[in-house]
């Protein structure tokens, strides 16, 4: 590494699936930016989220620290204001930081280090949608159905088209107003899109992208035999039962997605431009990942909320040629470890001192081909769970523990499907009994459970209250100061184009 700091361009896909791109091996899928950082950069195999589900697994990417530390349980969870976050670091370091897009912030905080927030969020920042483990049964309206399945296919607009579209103008003009304005300091941009997070629609010209005939079918279809316990609870939540779908639905929403990723990847392209026209891309580390996967049917789940390897399995890249030669890394890492590589890059390969313990450890043994972790922690306590999901991922194992269940336990090398469970098989016994011990050693289960239950309590009340009579919104309300855009008397014309155009003009 230089000792220049260099700037941080993190891109995020809501919801992308690592096996659904095809510098994972998805024969179909078509991504020309993505694979090309994906050819020129450091492509993580096996990189995980430590909780498959939007907020928790932002909180932990962001603060690099467990949800169960920072009390990040689910997609209502408070996100405290004074939890370190890679943005803190970085900007405590020298950075401008800015965030375009998404990030699922709850709570009155919608910063959390970001100097600035160019747009404002996708999802709402109160508690309504607070998940209630007490009151399994009464299904809330917010929780996923699965209309978008049954609805899936071709539009001209969405919900989602609309935010996307200002997340990436956003991202490029922030690009070009920190050259046109001479910043010094270096930057942390992170754009953050929703797509390909369902629903399972794209506008036509992403959808003609994609011979439909040609669109696979989930290689592991539902049955009964498949269904554990979690399983079961997750297709209840859902509204999901086998009379529900059938392989037309599917297969069209699958196109819908493989669509989505490809406008996801126009996106990325139209940054990576930007970033090229105002010079800076030989100074930035573009770093690419997700949130979560999605299952796409497999198994016959959908969505995430679950430790199978389509759910909690992302895309992770790290492309920065004149710095980390070009490979891939087989060792299982996290999102969790991105704050630590982060605030690495710009400390010239030091940890500094952190002020709260962290969990997540630095790919940048990964990166510089000087060893590395195999290992990732998660805890899922969110939505379709009726008590903490445990997961440990190491070597080629992993064991998935949530105390009313029976444990799971996966060789992926022999079983990259995940077809056979062999807790109870006798040659795995003792390799189960570790990792229940090593359980045991790292959680409190049952302190945990009941700190879920409490949170769920509180925040339920707090959302109830806050709605009666004058609500006061917490979500991030962008502003841009139009007394200084565009042509305005209070500067000379010919001031106000020089300063607006890039490059200057030369003058002869």
């Amino acid at each position: 590494m230089t000792h220049k700091q260099p700037n941080i361009l993190f891109l995020m896909a809501d919801q992308m699936a690592a096996s659904a791109l095809p510098c994972y091996g998805h024969p179909l899928v078509k991504t020309p930016h993505l694979s090309r950082l994906a050819e020129e950069g450091v492509v993580f195999d096996s990189a995980y989220c430590n909780s498959p589900l939007c907020a928790p697994s932002r909180f932990t990417l962001m603060a690099g620290q467990l949800p169960s530390r920072i009390g990040g349980y689910d997609n209502a969870a408070d996100f405290a204001a004074d939890i370190p976050t890679y943005a803190h670091y970085l900007r405590d370091a020298g950075y401008t930081t800015a965030l375009s897009g998404k990030m699922h912030f709850c709570g009155p905080d919608q910063l959390h280090g970001f100097e600035q927030r160019l747009t404002t969020d996708i999802y709402p920042a109160d508690y309504g949608w607070f998940v209630d483990w007490e009151n399994f049964d009464a299904r809330p309206s917010y929780y996923h159905n699965m209309s978008s399945v049954t609805q899936a296919g071709p539009c001209v607009r969405s919900n989602q088209l609309d935010f996307d579209d200002e997340v990436t103008f956003r991202a490029k003009r922030f690009l070009y107003d920190y050259v046109r304005n001479g910043e010094q300091r270096p930057f942390c941009l992170t754009v953050s899109l929703t797509h390909p997070h369902d629903p399972y629609t794209i506008p036509q010209e992403y959808w003609d992208r994609y011979d439909h005939d040609a669109i696979d079918l989930p290689r592991v279809p539902y049955s009964r035999e498949l269904m554990d316990p979690h399983s079961k609870r997750l297709r209840h939540v859902y509204q999901l039962d086998e009379e529900t779908l059938n392989d037309a639905q599917i297969r069209k929403a699958r196109h819908a997605y493989y669509g989505a990723i490809s406008y996801v990847d126009d996106q990325i392209g139209a940054v990576l431009k930007t970033l090229e026209e105002t010079g800076l891309a030989d100074d930035t580390i573009i770093v690419f990942s997700g949130d979560h996967g999605d299952m796409l049917g497999e198994r016959g789940l959908w969505y995430k909320m679950s430790w199978f390897e389509d759910s909690a399995r992302v895309p992770m890249i790290v492309h920065a040629p004149g710095r980390f030669a070009p490979g891939r890394v087989r060792e299982s890492v996290s999102t969790m470890d991105l704050l630590p590589t982060f605030a690495e890059f710009a400390n010239d390969g030091i940890a500094p001192e952190y002020a709260a313990p962290l969990d997540g450890r630095s790919l940048l043994p990964h990166l510089t081909g000087s060893g590395g972790h195999d290992e990732v922690i998660g805890e899922y306590l969110g939505e379709g769970a009726i008590a903490p999901l445990l997961m440990i991922r190491r070597g080629r194992y992993k064991f998935v523990h949530s105390a009313p269940d029976p444990d799971q336990l996966f060789d992926l090398e022999a079983d990259p499907l995940e077809l056979d469970n062999l807790a109870q098989q006798p040659a795995y016994l003792d390799l189960c009994k570790q990792f229940r011990d090593e359980i045991a050693s790292r959680w409190d289960y049952a302190r945990l459970h009941d700190e879920v239950i409490a949170s769920q309590r509180r925040r339920k009340l707090v959302s109830r209250a806050l709605m009666q009579g004058r609500v006061t919104p917490w979500d991030h309300q962008p502003v841009f100061d139009a007394s200084t855009q565009y042509m305005r008397n209070t500067i000379d014309l010919d001031d106000l184009e020089r300063r607006a155009r890039f490059p200057a003009a030369s003058v002869e």
